[in-house]
């Protein structure tokens, strides 16, 4: 059974902007925190934004300003709103909760691919 599905992503030119929405099920979306993931290629998998059951949200400092994370609590779905995007930002983004992150439970979903041109 799908738990976490993402999608939204896609080719953009640098300083452009793209908005990620991961639909999540409910076990996954009443974790206390719950955060977007990116990994580029040959690199580890690194938190880029969280956001706590009240709202409270944190960034990257590589996307602090740039990024916005947000969550509707009636469709259970996650959002990263991506602004002024940069090649850098290159990456498979994934939505899951830092808490099973943290106890290394197997909820991976697929990503969605975000690609930045220059």
């Amino acid at each position: 059974q799908v738990q976490l599905m993402e999608s939204g992503g896609g080719l953009v030119q640098a300083g452009g902007s793209l908005r990620l929405s991961c639909r999540a099920s409910g076990n996954i979306f009443r974790s206390n925190v719950l955060g977007w993931y990116r990994q580029a290629p040959g690199q580890q998998r690194e938190l880029v934004a969280s956001i706590s059951i009240r709202d409270r949200t944190n960034y990257a400092n590589a996307v602090k300003g740039r990024f916005t994370i947000s969550r509707d609590d009636a469709t259970n779905t996650l959002y990263l709103q991506m602004n002024n995007l940069k090649p850098e930002d290159t990456a498979i983004y994934y939505c899951n909760s830092l808490a099973f992150v943290a106890a290394k439970v197997d909820s991976w979903g697929q990503g969605t691919q975000v690609t930045v041109s220059s």
